[in-house]
């Protein structure tokens, strides 16, 4: 078949590695000129995500690529620490920087796919032989199917799916972070910094420890701006941190040189149906939730049971295979998200009992082990030889 996959960073890749070798021409459409190289850490959990990587031949080169964990470490505004994360908290079994994630599964996905950056589709037409696309290129052309693997924001749901359709919660908080020279020596734990509906923190950069990462929380209503103006996005965030104390000046003192900023919302989207006829959803374009939902290892999952879903059936039964696997599983995990709260809770009170709840071993262990529950929900059906190498025969 011929099919067309928009989006080009986790999800997006990984359908296209198994879709290439079952021998389907499929092309990636992205709409940024290149792969992104911002993006934060993103781990992967439990027996199940690790199978896939191992299946897809990638797995190997990750563990090459991890970072070992991103201790976390809250400080006061004298620096004065007041509870710790271990590494494994937020790193899982395996961690990796989501801009080495997403150009590896590029580099084993491009031989057998064709990649088309600074583009993005404008139109789709749904019809009983397949679903014409324009792009904002102004190229039109027909595919067979058409994937939406475009993250939270996703064109092709926007554009095939009533509004009716489509529940995008916001929760009450925004993400964002940026690089900056690493002037305050930061080594070892990511320090992180708290006050009422907001965090501030900075951690060493895992390929250039003369650089670091930034990572800002806080607490808002829904926002109304352009998500392709950096400058709107940038004035924001100096607003919401103007005036605190510790690190944050400095910090923002690196914000208007940077190049990319990670800018978003902390939102859950959930769709009553993840296909329509030829048109499916992967990823957070279809079940996704910014922060704390084993996003980025569903989405690699969710990859390969499409796939393999395809090489054994027609594509609607296909599609409707892939959703019965997976929605239970990635809805529940959706539901435990509460990733803002937890960076920045609203209140002082809430700011040090958290503090003192997690400094407790017993409690963060219990915490350790729900994370694990939570990853071992999705359970890969006993696909054939064929069906987990998808070589045609």
């Amino acid at each position: 078949m011929r099919v067309l996959v928009s989006g080009a960073s986790v999800a997006g890749p990984s359908v296209a590695l198994w879709l290439g070798r079952a021998g389907h021409d499929v092309t990636v459409v992205e709409i940024a000129p290149a792969l992104r190289q911002g993006g934060y850490a993103v781990d992967f959990r439990g027996e199940v995500f690790t199978s896939v990587l191992e299946r897809m031949g990638v797995l190997d080169e990750l563990r090459s690529l991890q970072t070992g964990g991103s201790p976390m470490r809250f400080v006061d505004e004298s620096g004065r620490r007041l509870m710790r994360l271990p590494a494994e908290f937020a790193g899982g079994e395996l961690e990796v920087l989501r801009a080495d994630l997403s150009r590896v599964l590029y580099e084993h996905s491009r031989a057998n796919a064709t990649y088309r950056f600074g583009d993005s589709i404008a139109a789709l037409d749904e019809h009983a032989d397949g679903v014409d696309v324009r792009f904002e290129s102004g190229i039109e052309e027909t595919y067979d199917l058409v994937i939406g693997a475009d993250g939270m924001h996703s064109v092709v749901r926007r554009l095939a799916w009533a509004p009716e359709q489509v529940l995008e919660k916001h929760l009450n908080y925004y993400v964002a972070g940026w690089e900056v020279p690493n002037t305050l020596g930061i080594s070892g734990d990511s320090l992180m910094y708290n006050v009422p509906g907001k965090l501030a923190s900075v951690g060493a950069d895992r390929r250039d420890p003369g650089l670091a990462q930034t990572l800002f929380v806080f607490k808002s209503p829904v926002l109304q701006y352009d998500r392709r103006d950096l400058d709107q996005q940038k004035a924001i965030v100096r607003e919401q941190f103007e005036g605190l104390g510790w690190h944050v000046p400095e910090l923002l003192e690196g914000l208007p040189a940077a190049t990319e900023l990670y800018f978003d919302s902390i939102s859950r989207v959930r769709v009553d149906r993840w296909s329509t006829e030829r048109i499916v959803l992967l990823g957070d374009a279809g079940y996704g939730a910014t922060f704390g939902a084993l996003g980025t290892g569903t989405a690699v999952v969710g990859a390969y049971v499409l796939a393999a879903e395809l090489a054994r059936a027609d594509f609607r039964t296909a599609f409707d295979r892939y959703e019965a696997l997976l929605r239970k599983a990635v809805s529940t995990t959706q539901d435990g998200s509460r990733a803002g709260s937890f960076l920045a809770p609203a209140g002082r009170f809430g700011i040090a009992s958290r503090n003192w709840l997690l400094d407790k071993p017993f409690v963060l262990n219990q915490m350790l082990k729900m994370a694990q529950n939570m990853s071992e929900l999705v359970e890969l059906p006993d696909y054939s030889v064929k069906e987990r190498n998808l070589v045609q025969e």
